[in-house]
């Protein structure tokens, strides 16, 4: 689950910051190319009506009388169509200096029809362009400009200083414009969403090999193999190996703590053997020593059933921490079965188990479910007056398995007591007090359980619950 989490978080984390810096860039080429283009258009169009400023310039003069006219019309056709949008005026200023015009539209384009542009007062040097934006005909905003030519040879020899003035409409400027973001942000529209569409496949791909790797931990942690396998990128097999290794090397740990338990095992039963002869021995020399003998009989007892319980933990403490241990619990039970029907012959019970399912299975060592569920079935069989029942199955991610006897059963308020180390129901019946301690430790070290119930046939149900 922490590996699915930080796959994940990174999956987000990647997805968000490769979205976030496509939307950025998106943004940044729209208005930075949405901002060219203006500039572009603006420039053309104050490029075309300087043009036309300069064709005006060219072709004026003065009459006789001192009056402005054209030698010839300007080409454009616009100019001569009302209100189309395109316009020329030149105005009489009567006194450079104060920039006030003498006699305004003088002359001026037929588009203009009877309207006449009113510029703002402008000091300008002979022959300097500026720009301004006015109000023309039916509220159209006109982008203008305008130039001061200055006549000293007039035909009544006075010098005239004249303003000409070329104007458009900046709505021929401004509806390309509008056009080409309009197909700017759908074209970026686009661009993104592929982009985006392509982010979310990258990351998918990318972390793809990390689904594989969450795949093969959990056929580890399902008992499925004890090692990390699949197909995976040259950049994860380094920690595909040291993963290995580390598993290889919890393997070989858990195979030296068996070893040195059986070890331990093997060098104990050799000196508690030698005393227990001793005692027997001492026993038949007479009553004198009979007392002595009978205290070391029942120490080397104790001392026995101390280092079976405590080996036992710890083997199980080993191996419930080995991955990739898997047991059938069909061939587990029939075993046990067979060998209880022998053990408990004389007593001719009837002991049913199964059927199970065949993947039923216990996510363990076999030798620990040996021992739990021999422990289970023998106590059963011992308190049994004619049947044994086992069965099997699954309650969630849980292993259950219940024993059920119809012996006398068990009061409610002693079935936590014979659960801990050494204590027993009855000393009637033969055994240490271990059995039923051991499998409650070690259902606990594979994070289980054992409980103790009323049984459907009457004595007492033993239900041991463990991981599949």
């Amino acid at each position: 689950m922490r590996l699915l989490r930080l796959r994940r978080s990174l999956r987000v984390r990647l997805l968000v910051g490769t979205l976030f810096w496509i939307a950025a860039s998106i943004l940044v080429a729209g208005w930075g190319l949405g901002g060219l283009f203006r500039q572009h258009v603006s420039d053309q169009f104050h490029a075309d009506l300087t043009s036309q400023l300069d064709q005006l310039s060219a072709q004026f003069t003065l009459d006789a009388q001192g009056r402005a006219q054209l030698t010839l019309a300007l080409s454009d056709p616009r100019l001569t169509r009302p209100y189309s949008g395109y316009y020329w005026q030149i105005d009489q200023w009567a006194d450079s200096a104060t920039a006030r015009p003498a006699a305004v539209g003088q002359l001026r384009s037929r588009s203009l029809w009877d309207h006449v542009l009113a510029l703002p007062a402008d000091a300008l040097n002979d022959g300097a362009t500026h720009r301004h934006r006015v109000m023309g005909p039916q509220g159209q905003m006109l982008g203008v400009v305008e130039r001061s030519l200055r006549i000293e040879d007039s035909p009544d020899g006075r010098a005239r200083t004249f303003r000409l003035i070329t104007a458009a409409n900046e709505q021929l400027m401004l509806e390309p414009v509008a056009r080409f973001d309009g197909l700017l942000w759908l074209a970026l529209g686009i661009l993104a969403a592929g982009l985006m569409l392509a982010a979310v496949v990258q990351v998918r791909v990318g972390l793809a090999p990390l689904r594989t790797l969450q795949s093969a931990l959990g056929k580890v942690r399902q008992a499925e193999t004890q090692r990390l396998e699949g197909a995976f990128p040259m950049e994860i097999m380094p920690l595909i190996d040291d993963f290995n290794k580390v598993l290889a090397h919890n393997a070989d740990v858990v195979a030296r703590a068996r070893s040195h338990a059986g070890n331990l095992a093997h060098a104990l039963k050799t000196p508690l053997s030698v005393l227990a002869n001793a005692a027997d021995a001492a026993r038949a020399q007479g009553p004198a020593t009979a007392q002595l003998a009978q205290l070391v009989s029942d120490q080397v007892a104790m001392a026995r059933q101390q280092v079976n319980y405590h080996l036992s933990r710890a083997q199980v403490a080993a191996s419930t921490r080995l991955p990739g241990a898997k047991t059938a619990v069909q061939p587990v039970v029939d075993g046990l079965v067979r060998a209880m029907r022998r053990i408990h012959a004389e007593r001719q019970l009837t002991l049913t188990a199964g059927p199970f399912a065949p993947a039923l299975g216990f996510r363990g060592e076999t030798q620990d479910l040996q021992e739990m569920l021999g422990n289970l079935i023998d106590n059963a069989c011992k308190w049994a007056a004619h049947r044994v029942e086992i069965q099997a199955g699954h309650r969630a991610d849980n292993l259950i398995i219940t024993i059920d006897d119809d012996g006398p059963g068990l009061a409610a308020d002693q079935r936590d007591r014979v659960l801990q180390r050494g204590v027993r129901a009855d000393e009637q019946v033969p055994g240490s007090g271990l059995g039923l301690a051991i499998v409650d430790d070690l259902a606990r070290l594979y994070g289980g359980q054992v409980t103790l119930a009323d049984s459907p046939l009457g004595g007492l149900r033993a239900v041991l619950e463990l991981p599949a």
